[in-house]
């Protein structure tokens, strides 16, 4: 029989206690990772418990607790198990102010405005399987694929031949919209994907306006391709007195955001605008006057910018090939008050 000194056995039970602690704390961050992987059908988000004030305004996530509890229930959400053309939840342009026949977006000059913004010096073209260019046969590109549940929207530079039935544009790129299926006014809007990274490198998730008018704008996750782990997270608003239009927003850091995969999301309120990086709130603001109809999503991946500071235009150094990899995206909309959180908050 081994005989154990009292000294050994403390240091012994001291020793597996650490041990099971260090368990629990993988296992509870293993199962933290888990949550915040999922979009779970319910979701309750914690906001300040104060007035937000005119401007927007950055929130410490390691400040006080937020007293004020937002429960949601999901109405949107792609997982992408598919091609994303397949379900009808996406459409691979912008539809703008009026909904025009599939045959306005597919083919000729007109069709240019509606798959690249010049407005904001972009090098890119959006195409899809159908689109034709200035031509008359669809040219069979296809920006997206899918991979064990992640979606890829993948820019590459543009071939030699393509450039003249493709407008000039130096990448072929893809984007996706809601617009002609989905749109929300309030609640909670999430996207979980990695930021890539190069030269004339711009990917992001945004919001419009459902009736084509602009702004609103809201800007959920923007990456600026020459900065390594930097997103902006901005809103855009007219106002109506002037017709002047403003904007508000911060930038923050991610660390390895081109690597690993995170939550970038914005919960719309009544009276504010709150921006999440991994579900902690980060920035808010007081939603302008303007917010009134409902806005609908865009994933996308451009090629240059005279807008956007850090990314730049394409050059030699940008990448031949590159992707927007995204695991899902998610909408929720506010639950209503039940009778006593109504009589409550009176």
């Amino acid at each position: 029989m081994a005989v154990v000194s009292r000294s050994s056995a403390v240091g012994t039970s001291l020793a597996r206690s650490l041990i099971l602690a260090g368990l629990l704390v993988l296992a509870n961050a293993a199962h933290a990772e888990d949550e915040l992987a999922n979009a779970p059908p319910k979701l309750a988000l914690r906001i300040p418990n104060d007035t937000p004030g005119e401007h927007c305004a950055r929130l410490d996530p390691a400040g006080p607790a937020m007293p004020v509890t937002v429960p949601l229930h999901r109405t949107f959400h792609d997982d992408f198990d598919e091609h994303p053309l397949k379900s009808g939840r996406w459409v691979p342009h912008y539809a703008g102010s009026v909904v025009m026949p599939e045959s306005f977006y597919s083919s000729g000059a007109p069709s240019e405005l509606r798959r690249k913004t010049k407005y904001n010096g972009e090098q890119q073209i959006y195409v899809d399987p159908g689109y034709e260019g200035s031509g008359t046969v669809p040219l069979g590109l296809d920006p997206f694929k899918v991979d064990n549940g992640v979606l890829s929207i993948v820019a590459s530079r543009m071939p030699p031949a393509l450039k003249p039935v493709l407008f000039n544009s130096e990448y072929i790129s893809g984007i996706l919209t809601t617009q002609q299926s989905f749109s929300q006014k309030f609640g909670y809007f999430e996207i979980r994907s990695k930021v890539p990274l190069g030269v004339g490198v711009w990917p992001a998730f945004w919001m419009l306006a459902n009736d084509g008018g602009w702004p609103p704008e809201i800007d959920i996750m923007e990456g600026r391709g020459q900065e390594p782990g930097d997103i902006v997270m901005t809103t855009h608003w007219r106002i109506p007195a002037t017709g002047i239009v403003e904007r508000c927003g911060f930038d923050f850091s991610v660390p390895n955001a081109w690597a690993d995969f995170h939550n970038y999301g914005v919960l719309w309120e009544r009276d504010r605008l709150v921006y999440f990086i991994d579900r902690k709130a980060v920035s808010e603001i007081k939603v302008p006057a303007t917010f009134e109809v409902p806005v609908y999503m865009i994933i996308d991946l451009a090629m240059g910018s005279k807008t956007l500071g850090g990314v730049g235009f394409v050059d030699t150094q940008s990448p031949s090939e590159v992707e927007f990899q995204v695991d899902r995206v998610s909408a929720y909309q506010l639950d209503a008050p039940t009778p006593t959180e109504a009589t409550a908050a009176r």
